[in-house]
């Protein structure tokens, strides 16, 4: 799995917060410890590792604006659940440190799509692969389907999955 690339899709496919609204993105975020900060339009989104109107992070803080992709604000989520407590405090804009984690994060933001309405698991995955994540089966849905297992098995040992695959709250 590679980052997404920086750059957007030449048309305006993937779904956006202002589609869905920041309440339901919020309320999930708030069941991890993580709150959602709400940045005006055309302000810089702070803690943003691409830009642009990609979501941000610093410490248990989340940045999106109306405009951010809700892959985005998930992604950038993700990474925050996967961390430690004690590690979280200290993230300003790139969280990851490992594979592992980078991986997990992809897996979760697919299963955490199902919690918000609107959106669901299939409709990220579309999304994901319109933004440019790139995995080696070819699609994002290849990569949950056929060749995520380490990353769901690292959610399950990690305390952040059950057993069947659904979301443990912290």
């Amino acid at each position: 799995m590679s980052h997404p690339s920086p750059t957007p899709p030449a048309e305006d496919s993937v779904m956006r917060l202002d589609a869905i609204g920041f309440d339901a993105p919020a309320a999930l975020l708030a069941r991890y410890g993580l709150q959602l900060l709400r940045v005006e339009p055309g302000i810089a989104i702070p803690g943003s590792f691409w830009g642009d109107e990609e979501a941000g992070i610093i410490g248990t803080t989340v940045y999106a604006r109306g405009d951010t992709p809700v892959h985005s604000l998930l992604h950038e989520a993700g990474h925050l659940i996967v961390l430690p407590a004690e590690r979280r405090a200290s993230v300003h804009t790139d969280a990851t440190d490992s594979i592992a984690e980078e991986d997990a994060t992809c897996y979760l933001q697919i299963v955490l799509a199902d919690e918000l309405p609107g959106v669901g698991r299939q409709r990220l995955m579309t999304d994901m692969d319109a933004w440019g994540y790139s995995f080696r089966l070819g699609s994002t849905r290849a990569w949950f389907e056929q060749d995520a297992e380490n990353a769901r098995q690292w959610l399950v040992e990690h305390g952040l999955l059950d057993a069947q695959g659904r979301p443990i709250y912290g």
